[in-house]
């Protein structure tokens, strides 16, 4: 039985159990453990892949039923009461497996209509790129570009924040991002200057060609970002350094614009 971590506390079961097991919506059987569970736990308390059961603190259609149907007032006065306690818990047992077929239904019905709201949402933003921002999400090959595309709704609000897109690019990329701002002049004399954001990405042991391969894999994200959220007059580079290696007499190096030591 799988747990889910607390951090997943907000997301539903049947958007979950979609992103994990797309293909799987018809087989899962679903046991409604009570919303009691749902004041300190996720949605799901635990799935079972091997048998497709998914336990949810969710009240099912027997809590429906009026408290008198299951359980007498006086029940449990007199004597006896363990074994009259016992004899509740296995009628609320077999309840609860007559009821597992209706429970089951609902959720799976649940799970139709969630991955049909999912299908709709992704075609809502490729429909918004190619309308608004000309941009062809489906189309698209790169995957850096891909995951940086879906900011594109939201780019008059991060256009122009330099620190913005040193995380997108270390979260993106998977590297430690340094920002050096400053001015850029094409020479020293130059009585007007513009501003200027150099990117430096730090990756471990790189050689000549990995270099080059790593600037040719990151070059479609460099120009996409450039054109969407760096600011015209700002001068961008984003460079590629060798980060964690301390170069000994005859080891080669890569250095900035791919010199070799």
């Amino acid at each position: 039985m799988m747990d889910i971590p607390l951090n997943l506390s907000e997301i539903s079961a049947e958007m979950l159990l979609d992103y994990l097991y797309p293909d799987s919506g018809k087989q899962w059987v679903s046991r409604d453990k009570g919303a009691f569970y749902r004041n300190y736990n996720p949605d799901i308390l635990g799935i079972d892949e091997e048998n497709r059961l998914v336990k949810l603190s969710r009240d099912g259609f027997l809590r429906l039923l009026p408290q008198g149907m299951i359980v007498r007032e006086d029940e449990l006065k007199g004597d006896d009461v363990k074994e009259r306690y016992n004899e509740i818990h296995r009628r609320v047992r077999l309840l609860e497996d007559a009821f597992l077929p209706f429970d089951t239904f609902y959720f799976r019905r649940s799970l139709v209509a969630e991955r049909q709201v999912s299908e709709l949402l992704n075609r809502k933003l490729e429909f918004i790129l190619k309308k608004f921002f000309d941009f062809d999400l489906a189309g698209e090959s790169d995957p850096y570009v891909k995951e940086a595309a879906v900011l594109l709704p939201y780019v008059n609000n991060w256009k122009g924040n330099l620190d913005f897109i040193r995380l997108l690019l270390a979260d993106l990329l998977h590297c430690k991002v340094i920002l050096r701002k400053g001015s850029y002049a094409t020479d020293d004399d130059a009585a007007c200057w513009l501003p200027s954001a150099v990117y430096h990405l730090l990756i471990p042991r790189l050689s000549a060609d990995s270099y080059q391969a790593k600037r040719e894999e990151i070059e479609p994200l460099c120009r996409f970002l450039k054109e969407w959220f760096v600011p015209f007059d700002v001068h961008c580079e984003i460079l590629i350094k060798e980060y964690g290696h301390s170069p000994r007499i005859g080891d080669r190096s890569v250095m900035n614009y791919n010199a070799v030591l």
